[in-house]
């Protein structure tokens, strides 16, 4: 049936308008975002490191993703979980993926800040003393079991972690950059573990917490292992950036752009934790300070050059929770400072 004239020319009238309005207002197409800054090689390298730890370690993503973080931004982090769940390897592996020096250090209640630091050795010939390096002079430095050692063990690593040199005698030593800590802890629940100081805490960037793997994943993780028969598992994996694209990295992580607001942003979080009624001490500056750093290598493993309020809230967590102390009648209640932390990130405005 034909349509009737008066209503023809109400339709073309319609389709007149309508062309007119996507003129004056096209609609969006696929937003192509280029980044000001030259992201390729630096992805690249991470997507290999990804693929290279892969090889080994099944599931575990936002560990890896939050040790590559860590990398880039500069920083230490530790690992906390039960035995036997892949931190060690994880750690060890990711050192085999860079080419750069590498140590381990298995922490014990009779372990001395000289095993870790070095000593000074008297020489007959040259009837001096001459300082022998320990295994802190390395540019990836593992801790196993860092809550085994004492505090006098503990305090040796306040220097290290946080200025990159260690006094002997007088004498300043500066670590060779880059230089990260992977330490790797046990629940303090367990036998012979001792609760880490606050100041030793608050110079790891991350705190990571590990679980067990999925059925799945635990399915996987055998299927490999009856796989490999007498083959080491790490030597699969092969170095994939040098010590020179690590620093140029890190330099290049400096140069993302965040926003004013994305910054007032990690100090409302950050201030927020020193209000808290849960909280018998919130989280210092460097807490703020490392979630803009960690959050600006986020986005650049990423594949952006700009931060984002995600990637504020991704690393927020793992920045926060190690740094601030429940009150004890909380505490006993069963409240985790993970679920402390949450809380305050969900109760804060996002920026637009």
């Amino acid at each position: 049936m034909d349509t009737p004239i008066e209503n023809q020319s109400e339709e073309q009238n319609n389709d007149l308008n309508s062309d007119q309005n996507n003129e004056q207002n096209p609609q969006p197409k696929d937003l192509a975002f280029t980044n000001r800054i030259d992201l390729t090689e630096l992805q690249t390298a991470i997507n290999g490191i990804k693929t290279e730890i892969g090889k080994v370690i099944v599931g575990q993503k936002h560990m890896i993703d939050m040790l590559l973080t860590a990398l880039l931004a500069n920083g230490h982090v530790l690992i906390e979980g039960v035995p036997g769940i892949a931190k060690t390897i994880t750690a060890k592996l990711l050192a085999k993926t860079l080419t750069v020096d590498f140590s381990r250090i298995q922490f014990t209640p009779d372990l001395m800040p000289s095993d870790i630091l070095g000593t000074s050795i008297f020489d007959l010939k040259k009837s001096e003393f001459e300082f022998k390096k320990g295994p802190v002079f390395t540019n990836m430095l593992l801790i196993d079991e860092i809550n085994r050692a004492p505090a006098k063990t503990q305090a040796a690593l306040f220097e290290v972690m946080e200025e990159k040199q260690i006094t002997m005698d007088g004498t300043r030593y500066l670590l060779p950059p880059p230089f990260m800590v992977l330490a790797t802890q046990n629940p303090i629940e367990q036998e012979g573990t001792y609760r880490l100081p606050e100041a030793q805490l608050d110079r790891f960037l991350f705190k990571i917490d590990i679980h067990y793997p999925t059925l799945e994943e635990e399915v996987e993780i055998i299927l490999r292992e009856h796989q490999l028969k007498e083959n080491k598992k790490i030597d699969q994996v092969t170095p994939f950036l040098t010590q020179e694209e690590i620093i140029k990295y890190q330099e290049l992580v400096n140069e993302i752009i965040i926003e004013p607001n994305l910054i007032k942003y990690i100090a409302e979080i950050v201030s927020q934790t020193r209000s808290n009624e849960f909280l018998y001490m919130g989280a210092s500056p460097r807490a703020s300070i490392a979630i803009l750093k960690a959050s600006k290598a986020f986005a650049a493993i990423n594949g952006r050059d700009f931060v984002t309020p995600e990637d504020i809230k991704t690393v927020a967590l793992p920045v926060i929770q190690h740094r601030i102390i429940i009150t004890p009648e909380r505490e006993m209640e069963g409240i985790t400072a993970k679920q402390i932390v949450n809380q305050l990130i969900q109760s804060i405005e996002i920026p637009r």
